[in-house]
C-alpha cells in the first residue's frame, strides 16, 4: 500500500455494516513483550455559534518526524515541540516541531505493557508554566494508574523525568479494552477516560473504574460537583473511551470503541449513561445517551478526537482514516467525512495545534499494522 501526502476532500456518510470487533481495533490482542461539557468552565466562547460546511477539506502540510515506536498520547508544549509517549518502550521523547528531531527526556517506571496495556496518555498539568508537571496514564502490573512527574529539560537527555508521583490508581487493566486517554479540561479537572478490561459488566457499575469517564482534581481526589457523591465518575456505560475533546462552547466529546457493530462519538453529560453493555451505538432508550455519530468497526475504531475549524476530528485505527464530524450544538450538522484513507496506515492520535491545524499520529507499529519505511511519524494537517 503507497501512501503519500493529499489534499483530500471525500465526501462520506455513515456505512451501515457490521465487523466483529474483539478488541480495542479489530485484531487480535498481542502477547506480552518479552523483556467539556465541564461543569464549571472557564473563558469565553463564541456568542453566536455558527454552523460549519457540510464538507470540508484535509491537507497534509508536512510530516513532522519519523521513526517513532508505539506512539500513543501526545501533548505540546507552550514553549514549542511535542511530547509523545511509547506504548511498548514506556518512554516520553521531545520532538522539534521545526526540524523532527527527536530526544528522550527518560523512562516511565513501573509500566507493564502487554496487549493493548502500555504507556498511554499524556497531559500537561494546568500549571505547567509553573510547576513543569507531566501526568501520564499507563499500565502497571496490577492496574491501570495516573501519575505526575517533573519535566527538567536542564537535565540531561535521558534523565529530564522526575520520579512519577501516583495521583490515581485502581482502574482495571487487562490484555484488552485499557482505555488510557487522560486531558485536563476547561475547568481545570482531569479527565479520565478508561476501559472496562474485557470484564463488560463493570461498566454498568457504579462503583467499579472500568469502562467510565472519570473526572478528577489534579490531585487525584473526585471533583466537586461531579454526579455520584465522593466518587470520581463522571459518566458510564462505556466500553474503551480513548477520545477526549472540548468544543468552543466547552462541551466534552468522547470516541468510543464498538464491539460487533458501532463505534461512537459520544457527546457527554454529567451522570450520563451510555449504554455498553446494553447497548452499543443508537439504541433509541430513554435509559441510554445515543451518540452523535457511529460508524461501522471497519471504518473507524476510532482512538483520539480533537475540535478544530467547527467539527469534531476522529483518527481511525482499524479503518485507516481521519473522520469529521461537523457539530451543531451537540448534534452532528452533516453526515460524517472521511479523509485519508489508507495513505498512512492505522491513525491513533489527533490534537488540535491552533487555529486550523492538527497533530496525527500514525500506529503502525502496534503490533496490528503493517510498517512501512517511516513509521510511525506525526503529520501536520490543515483542516476546514
Amino acid at each position: 500500500m503507497q501512501r503519500r501526502a493529499v489534499t483530500a476532500v471525500v465526501a462520506a456518510s455513515v456505512l451501515l455494516l457490521t465487523a466483529g470487533c474483539s478488541s480495542d481495533d479489530g485484531g487480535s490482542p498481542r502477547a506480552a513483550p518479552s523483556p467539556s461539557a465541564s461543569p464549571s468552565a472557564a473563558g469565553s466562547s463564541p456568542a453566536a455559534e455558527e454552523t460549519p460546511p457540510a464538507k470540508g477539506t484535509v491537507e497534509v502540510v508536512r510530516t513532522v518526524t519519523e521513526g517513532l515506536d508505539t506512539p500513543w498520547g501526545l501533548a505540546p508544549l507552550p514553549e514549542g515541540g511535542l511530547l509523545v509517549a511509547s506504548r511498548d518502550r514506556g518512554t516520553i521523547t521531545l520532538v522539534d516541531t521545526d526540524g523532527g528531531g527527536k530526544t528522550e527526556l527518560g523512562e516511565v517506571p513501573g509500566v507493564s505493557a502487554a496487549g493493548e496495556g502500555g504507556l498511554l496518555g499524556i497531559a500537561l498539568s494546568p500549571d505547567y508554566a509553573s510547576d513543569h508537571m507531566v501526568y501520564a496514564y499507563f499500565t502497571s502490573a496490577s492496574d491501570n494508574r495516573v501519575v505526575r512527574m517533573l519535566y527538567d529539560a536542564d537535565r540531561p537527555a535521558g534523565d529530564q523525568l522526575g520520579a512519577p508521583d501516583t495521583v490515581f490508581r485502581g482502574i482495571p487493566k487487562g490484555m484488552i479494552h485499557n482505555g488510557g486517554r487522560i486531558a485536563f479540561g476547561p475547568d481545570r479537572m482531569l479527565y479520565v477516560g478508561t476501559g472496562e478490561s474485557g470484564q463488560q459488566g463493570l461498566s454498568q457499575d457504579k462503583d467499579s473504574l472500568g469502562g467510565k469517564i472519570l473526572r478528577l482534581t489534579p490531585e487525584g481526589e473526585p471533583a466537586t460537583g461531579n454526579p455520584f457523591p465522593d466518587s470520581p465518575v463522571y459518566s458510564y456505560g462505556h466500553r474503551n473511551v480513548q477520545g477526549l475533546a472540548w468544543d468552543a462552547k466547552q462541551r466534552l466529546f468522547a470516541a468510543e470503541f464498538g464491539q460487533n457493530t458501532w463505534d461512537e462519538l459520544n457527546a457527554i453529560v454529567p451522570g450520563g449513561n451510555y449504554g455498553w453493555p446494553e447497548a452499543e451505538g443508537k439504541a433509541g432508550d430513554a435509559k441510554y445517551r445515543d451518540p452523535v455519530a457511529q460508524w461501522s468497526t471497519d471504518d473507524a475504531s476510532p482512538s483520539g478526537v480533537a475540535y478544530a475549524e467547527g467539527s469534531m476530528w476522529l483518527a481511525g485505527l482499524r479503518g485507516q482514516r481521519l473522520w469529521r464530524v461537523p457539530l451543531k450544538g451537540t448534534a452532528a450538522s452533516a453526515a460524517p467525512q472521511a479523509f485519508l484513507e489508507g495513505e498512512y496506515g492505522r491513525l491513533r492520535t489527533v490534537v488540535a495545534a491552533g487555529g486550523d491545524k492538527l497533530w496525527v499520529t500514525t500506529s503502525n507499529t502496534d503490533g496490528r499494522g503493517t510498517p512501512e519505511k517511516g513509521d510511525d511519524r506525526i503529520l501536520e494537517l490543515k483542516v476546514s
